[in-house]
């Protein structure tokens, strides 16, 4: 009897060892994976534009110092800029001149339809880039070349044709009012059709 007792009590604590090291040899697997995000923030995107005078063609640059737009994230940076809709209050357009930046407003943007804002959407297909922007009540895809650096810098250039957009009753506008100002070296006056624009931001961290 003692050396059955024995053999069972062996048996007894051999179930309970093996039972300890399948707890112990049981994988802690984590599923979770960390994703990293894309953030694109109003604040980090800046608006500017060069515009051209005179027959020799002498830029004119400017900015517009507000733009809103919800901020949007996503898993690359192009899901991030993806569908992006925005808006730019033409009060906004700053020159480093008052003067000009009145006569911009007033005389250019002033004889258009929906004078108060710009708006428009980034679009992205196949790699290839347009904003799709609404100015004088007309909208236009316009081709954007874009460069992102780092992963998370980001720049936006493209070249806009007012004609493109109805706008050279505004140019005429315009140019009615500086006149003299555009006047190039051969004493003729020109306003250039063509804009170029140039967005940049910076991808953040989410």
């Amino acid at each position: 009897m003692k050396k059955i007792g024995y053999f069972l009590l062996l048996a007894s604590f051999s179930l309970v060892a093996c039972k300890n090291d399948k707890k112990e040899s049981k994988p802690n697997i984590d599923t979770e994976k960390s994703v990293e995000v894309f953030v694109v923030k109003p604040e980090a995107t800046s608006v500017k534009f060069t515009a051209y005078k005179t027959t020799d063609k002498v830029p004119v640059g400017g900015e517009f110092t507000v733009l809103k737009f919800n901020e949007k994230t996503g898993s690359s940076a192009e899901e991030a800029l993806n569908n992006l809709k925005f808006s730019i209050p033409v009060s906004s357009l700053f020159t480093k001149d008052p003067s000009r930046d009145t006569k911009i407003k007033e005389s250019f943007f002033g004889t258009m339809l929906d004078t108060e804002l710009l708006s428009g959407t980034i679009k992205i297909n196949n790699g290839e880039y347009v904003a799709s922007l609404t100015m004088n009540g007309v909208t236009k895809d316009l081709p954007l070349n874009v460069e992102i650096t780092d992963a998370r810098r980001v720049l936006m250039t493209g070249t806009m044709n007012l004609n493109d957009w109805d706008a050279l009753g505004a140019l005429e506008s315009l140019n009615k009012v500086c006149f003299d100002l555009h006047k190039g070296p051969d004493g003729v006056s020109k306003t250039w059709e063509e804009v170029a624009i140039e967005v940049s931001t910076y991808l953040r961290k989410g």
